[in-house]
């Protein structure tokens, strides 16, 4: 009762899916993904098995088209499953069991695979692989998002609408470097959890996103006053020690992924400026 997609950018650095539901926190149940290996999106009546299994077999090298066989195979419940994959190379398998409820369906493609079940038709599907293929999004996460909204637009889950839920996995994209998990965003419960999941990403982006070299500003001494001026008008007096009042500002608000030593990035100035009017 879910539809998803699964894809890997076009770099062939980052893997994901994106999963929409009448159903509550389908980020618990249907996503799985690990760095430089693949992606797995397990649905309908959902054997949480497949998301460790297949993420093996996807290890082992297997293409997805095989590890799509080798999940299904033995299972004496297929004909009630779902299931997508896609491998670190962009080869990508899916299956939907002859007893899922209709519409069931899926499409697949270079570098993707879309599937649903209890849809109000196969439009939902077809929307969101157009709105795969067409898109020019910036990041793999958007470009997952965008198909998952084309298909939520198309109808989605005949049900009607619950949860939501987007992950990303890239080497060491994870915050701080630690981590391979470049984005890992649910709505469990919520009237419209696509479009609140889109207004999740893109606080992701302003919280987690690494700012634009070329956009740097450099403090210099007239950028370093208004810097100054508005940490003092905040309660982040810098006095002799500006380094310290602003570097301890960016830290409470979170904006520590977008610090670079001796410059400024603009949407921070932008947030610090606007923190100030407000």
């Amino acid at each position: 009762m879910t539809f998803s997609i699964v894809g890997r950018d076009e770099a062939g650095t980052a893997l994901g899916v994106a999963v929409a539901s009448k159903f509550l926190a389908v980020g618990a149940a249907v996503p799985a993904a690990e760095a430089q290996v693949g992606a797995v999106a397990t649905q309908a009546m959902a054997n949480l098995r497949y998301r460790p299994d297949g993420l093996v077999l996807l290890r082992e090298g297997k293409p997805a088209s095989t590890v799509v066989a080798a999940l299904t195979r033995d299972d004496e419940q297929r004909e009630h499953r779902q299931v997508g994959v896609v491998d670190a190379e962009g080869g990508s398998g899916s299956f939907t069991g002859s007893e899922c409820i209709g519409w069931a369906g899926h499409r697949t493609g270079p570098g993707y695979a879309i599937q649903g079940n209890c849809l109000v038709g196969p439009d939902v599907v077809a929307a969101a692989e157009a709105a795969w293929c067409a898109a020019r999004a910036p990041s793999l996460a958007r470009r997952l998002l965008s198909a998952l909204g084309a298909g939520d637009a198309a109808g989605g889950d005949r049900r009607g609408r619950q949860s939501a839920a987007l992950l990303v996995v890239a080497p060491g994209a994870g915050y701080g470097g630690g981590s391979d998990v470049l984005v890992d965003l649910r709505v469990d419960d919520h009237p419209t959890p696509v479009a609140e999941l889109d207004r999740l990403l893109t606080l992701h982006g302003l919280y987690f996103g690494k700012p634009d070299p070329e956009s740097l500003l450099a403090l210099d001494e007239n950028l370093r006053s208004e810097v100054a001026g508005h940490l003092t008008r905040l309660g982040h007096d810098p006095g002799a020690d500006f380094d310290r009042a602003y570097e301890t500002w960016i830290g409470t608000e979170n904006y520590e992924e977008r610090h670079v030593a001796g410059f400024i990035d603009p949407v921070v100035l932008e947030r610090l400026r606007a923190q100030e009017r407000t």
